[in-house]
């Protein structure tokens, strides 16, 4: 058994540091479309990730993320995380609407008040 401390342990990791910055990243829509190009039938696993250069475990990984996302969104489970453009978005959109409401609460005391003459009830 060979000792990783040594050069050849750290020739090792230089490798799999390279393979995995150089590791084909696929865009969503590329996913969607290898899913689905599977999904219809035409091919075999085999034969559909061959071109792609995919392992067919990838496949099998990213057709069930597909089909699970599906289920949720068609049971109706669409929740998901805010970000942070969003939150602070709606934080200031609270803050807005609680000001305009402010105002017209004011308003609305002030125009009782001048309907009134002295600034009691109405009844």
């Amino acid at each position: 058994m060979r000792n990783k401390s040594g050069p050849e342990g750290s020739a090792e990791k230089t490798v799999k540091d390279i393979r995995r910055a150089t590791r084909k990243r696929h865009a969503t829509e590329e996913k969607i479309r290898i899913v689905l190009e599977g999904l219809r039938g035409e091919y075999s696993i085999a034969e559909l990730c061959r071109p792609e250069n995919i392992a067919q475990s990838l496949y099998y990984s990213l057709s069930n993320e597909f089909l699970e996302a599906g289920k949720k969104r068609l049971a109706g489970d669409t929740a998901r995380q805010a970000t942070s453009p969003e939150v602070n978005d709606l934080r200031r959109e609270a803050s807005d609407l609680k000001e305009v409401v402010a105002e017209l609460t004011l308003e609305n005391r002030l125009l009782k008040k001048s309907m009134t003459g002295d600034g009691g009830d109405l009844e």
